[in-house]
């Protein structure tokens, strides 16, 4: 028996050693100790050993067990190390090899003029101010020379939610809810950016939802006169020094006298183009005197202030200075377009 011992253990080791993959040296575990295995049939046949003998050859199974099931598991750790190996060599990153290009965005265009136009304001001593885009009518209308059933109220067609509740036509509701928080205290100087809603139809030069900046001024002695000089500095800061201004007389039930706002076309210098309908003027934004029921409604005395008011359309800015003909690019996401800016 000592012999079939030995020989089996040659024999193991043997096949232990040539084993190619972890499934095969699964297979030699259970040929030689499983419980039908080799090691296990030999030992069954001491029974008919000499007493004295008995020890001996159990000492020397023990020492086969333990001497296979250490080749065992040396031998599965090397072919794991193997395997594990060549898996990484197959998935190597070759670090050499130069990256993918990640596309770099950029600020949209209308944003990019929004903070041009802030820039230039805060440069004049304005304030940039906010307000909800769902208003109530009392600040969208009412509080602006507006009251129901005023006329004006169909040039903005407007979404409502309810009777009471719309979207704002205008950024106008900021000018009141600013002059509101002062508590009749002078100066008041803001530009009001965002977004406001209409029911227009969408096409070249409409959208039923745009951007808008208008600006208050409320002070002691405030006069047209200061109103056209901010508007000629701003024009000039965003369109170039050689631009000139003028104003025509208009109408807005929240100013008066109210006037249009015109600059020299930006196309052919003023000297008439089919942009400028050879007129060499180009319609930018409307302004005027603060109603004194506006100023009344936001809380101020129009016997002791007086202020102006003014309002464009950022859409209309960004087509001028960029030359852009069809509103509608600002918002179809084309990258074609947007990566321009």
């Amino acid at each position: 028996m000592r012999e079939r011992l030995e020989a089996l253990r040659k024999e193991a080791l043997a096949g232990i050693a040539a084993a190619r993959d972890v499934r095969a040296l699964q297979e030699l575990r259970v040929r030689y100790l499983g419980k039908k295995g080799a090691l296990t049939e030999i030992l069954r046949g001491m029974g008919s050993l000499p007493p004295e003998e008995r020890p001996r050859v159990g000492e020397l199974a023990n020492e086969v067990r333990r001497a296979l099931e250490a080749a065992l598991a040396e031998r599965q750790a090397a072919l794991e190390r193997a395997a594990l190996e060549a898996r990484l060599s197959a998935e190597r990153l070759d670090v050499t090899l130069p990256g993918r290009p990640i596309p770099i965005g950029a600020r949209h265009p209308l944003l990019q003029v929004i903070e041009e136009i802030e820039d230039i304001f805060i440069g004049l001593g304005f304030e940039v101010a906010e307000g909800p885009e769902v208003e109530s009518d009392y600040y969208n209308f009412e509080a602006l020379n507006l009251p129901k059933g005023h006329p004006a109220r169909d040039m903005q067609d407007s979404f409502y939610i309810t009777e009471e509740i719309l979207l704002r036509t205008h950024t106008s509701p900021v000018q009141i809810r600013t002059m509101e928080a002062k508590g009749g205290a002078v100066p008041v100087k803001i530009i009001c950016p965002g977004k406001v809603y209409r029911r227009d139809d969408d096409d070249a030069t409409h959208s039923h939802q745009f951007m808008q900046v208008e600006g208050l001024v409320v002070d002691r002695g405030i006069r047209m006169s200061d109103l056209k000089g901010v508007l000629l500095a701003f024009a000039r800061e965003m369109f170039g020094a050689d631009v000139a201004i003028r104003l025509r007389p208009s109408y807005f039930p929240f100013t008066e006298p109210s006037a249009e706002v015109d600059i020299t076309c930006v196309m052919c210098g003023g000297r008439g183009c089919r942009v400028c309908k050879e007129t060499g003027w180009l319609e930018i934004l409307g302004a005027g005197m603060v109603h004194p029921d506006v100023l009344r409604a936001g809380g101020y005395d129009p016997e002791q202030v007086s202020g102006f008011a003014f309002g464009m359309g950022v859409e209309r800015i960004a087509m001028l200075k960029y030359g852009i003909d069809d509103i509608r690019h600002f918002y179809t996401n084309d990258v074609r377009f947007l990566e321009q800016f």
